[in-house]
């Protein structure tokens, strides 16, 4: 039996190639909206538009760590696993202009954080939406850092359509990266 060649003559792309040409299209739209050129929109002395966002990821960054360091105090026991999502969510401080913490790792978990960098992590101001009190159970406190990356994440990405180009690129980095903390933090 042999197999004979479709009877519908081929004109034109085919379907594959059609949505390979539109993927790319939707690539490329997508790049070329994210390489904005100079924030420099806004005349005057005040920081521009970008400027506050870098502003406020940076600080959205530090009250994150903060957060990560009040429950490590409360739970050393998760010390091991939540140092090294911490120390990258101050990287994403540092990378948006934040001044780098102390490490909780160098100084132990019983002084894990400042006293200032405590009293943000028990009670953040904003749209935290919760009282940020640490959890007396270890999974309750996961929970709590998971809700907090998730929001985070999930506000920067939203944000990505507001901000020019290095900046769009660098709030989806780390909003991809709240999200993998996320993924990490619900695990087993």
């Amino acid at each position: 039996m042999s197999l004979s060649p479709s009877p519908r003559p081929s004109r034109g792309p085919r379907r594959r190639s059609l949505f390979a040409s539109a993927a790319g299209a939707a690539g490329a739209a997508l790049l070329v909206g994210c390489t904005g050129g100079s924030d420099s929109g806004e005349s005057g002395g005040g920081p521009s538009d970008a400027e506050r966002a870098r502003a406020r990821a940076a600080r959205d960054s530090a009250e994150l760590a903060a957060r990560y360091a009040a429950v490590i105090a409360a739970h050393p026991g998760l010390a091991e696993r939540l140092g090294p999502l911490r120390d990258g969510v101050v990287r994403h401080a540092e990378a948006f202009g934040g001044v780098r913490a102390s490490s909780p790792a160098a100084s132990g978990p019983a002084s894990a954080a400042s006293p200032s960098v405590s009293a943000r992590a028990a009670g953040p101001g904003g749209d935290s939406g919760d009282s940020g009190v640490v959890p007396a159970d270890e999974k309750g406190a996961l929970a709590l850092l998971a809700g907090a990356e998730r929001k985070l994440a999930d506000r920067r990405a939203r944000a990505l359509l507001d901000v020019p180009g290095e900046l769009a690129r660098l709030l989806a980095s780390v909003a991809a990266a709240g999200a993998a903390h996320v993924f990490l933090l619900t695990e087993g």
